[in-house]
């Protein structure tokens, strides 16, 4: 997402990045300028009112790994920061002992190896020691929420029912060292939706209504991954968004709080110039332009108009139908960020206004 920060380095994770001898000061020179008090000052300015923070466990614990500790300082920044703006904070695990996805946004790509026991018990051991520290009642104004782990795979070397057992302990592990007792636990979905976890939910929040539930799920919904969805028109895109809604509300019913922790205005769509969308990622015509391949500065009305049609038809979906949502990212490339949409016009400023109203029609 910062490639400028690995420039000079063969390194393709933090794990890699790390064992270099100028990771530290590179590091923070990140943190102290990658997102500053004044972002926190302009996402309130655009209507956001809460920040999903993510951060690895060897911020807490690093021992027998290259990773450099030094980001809880920054987090706990930020933290205050947001409490300055009356904004809330939810603290993401998103990378754990062992990688639970091999993905490089876990900190190390390759294997996974996270459901080992001692890793399993060592993510724990991380969440309590947050929980600890920002579990206490003078943070209950500004943070409102632990995710356990954020996507760990439900395939190969994870088994998905491992998971839901162990983000069962966890839940009550990390609750037991709660001051806070309101803070909701989150667990990401793994990839398998979040009705998926009604059974986890009936054990732990059983018959609470939904605002008392402390429990709860967050789902990851993109459509730019998965080959199905590459050759995609943009109205089609649209469409797939809207039926999201039918896992949120069959969650809703059984008093399961769902939040959409990652979202964003990306699709691979290419727009002509004379109107026709079609799924790409890149064009020859003469005044065609394609999102995943062009810089955000350089896109034309067509293009903004289509992705924030886009953009508009989720935030319906989850306004209507999610206990919260949080855009993936606040900077990014293309449509992944969320400052550049804003500045650019393809997020609606104050996120609560529409041009394209009724998309998925009556919620």
């Amino acid at each position: 997402m910062t490639p400028d920060v690995f420039n000079g380095t063969d390194a393709v994770d933090q794990w890699t990045f790390d064992q270099n001898p100028s990771a530290l000061q590179r590091l923070r020179n990140h943190w102290e300028s990658f997102f500053t008090e004044d972002d926190v000052i302009k996402l309130a300015s655009y209507g956001i009112n809460a920040l999903r923070i993510p951060i690895g466990f060897w911020a807490y614990d690093s021992a027998d790994t290259p990773y450099r500790p030094g980001a809880d300082i920054f987090l706990h920044q930020a933290i205050l920061w947001a409490r300055g703006q009356g904004m809330k904070v939810w603290i993401d695990l998103h990378g754990a002992p062992g990688s639970q996805n091999g993905f490089e946004n876990s900190g190390h790509a390759g294997g996974v190896e996270w459901q080992q026991p001692e890793n399993l018990q060592r993510t724990i051991s991380v969440l309590q020691a947050i929980a600890t520290k920002y579990g206490k009642l003078k943070y209950a104004d500004v943070v409102v929420g632990i995710e356990l782990v954020n996507e760990p795979i439900s395939w190969g070397a994870n088994n998905f029912n491992t998971t839901k057992e162990w983000a069962e302990k966890a839940y009550h592990d990390v609750q037991a060292v709660l001051e806070n007792k309101r803070i909701k636990i989150v667990m990401e979905d793994a990839f398998m939706g979040p009705t998926s976890w009604l059974d986890v939910n009936q054990r732990i929040n059983g018959n609470r209504p939904l605002n008392a539930a402390d429990f709860a799920i967050d789902a990851h919904l993109y459509q730019v991954f998965t080959p199905d969805d590459q050759p995609l028109t943009q109205a089609e895109h649209i469409a797939k968004a809207c039926k999201w809604s039918a896992d949120l509300v069959l969650a809703k019913k059984a008093n399961l709080p769902v939040y959409v922790g990652e979202w964003s205005g990306a699709t691979n769509i290419c727009v002509n110039s004379n109107g026709i969308i079609r799924g790409g990622t890149s064009c020859s015509t003469s005044g065609c332009q394609c999102e995943a391949s062009l810089p955000v500065d350089q896109w034309n009305d067509g293009l903004v108009q289509q992705v924030r049609r886009y953009v508009e038809a989720q935030l319906d979906i989850w306004e209507a139908n999610s206990s919260g949502y949080f855009y993936w990212s606040y900077k990014g490339p293309s449509a992944w960020g969320f400052d550049a949409g804003i500045r650019k016009g393809f997020i609606p400023n104050p996120v609560t206004s529409r041009r394209y109203r009724g998309q998925c029609g009556p919620i």
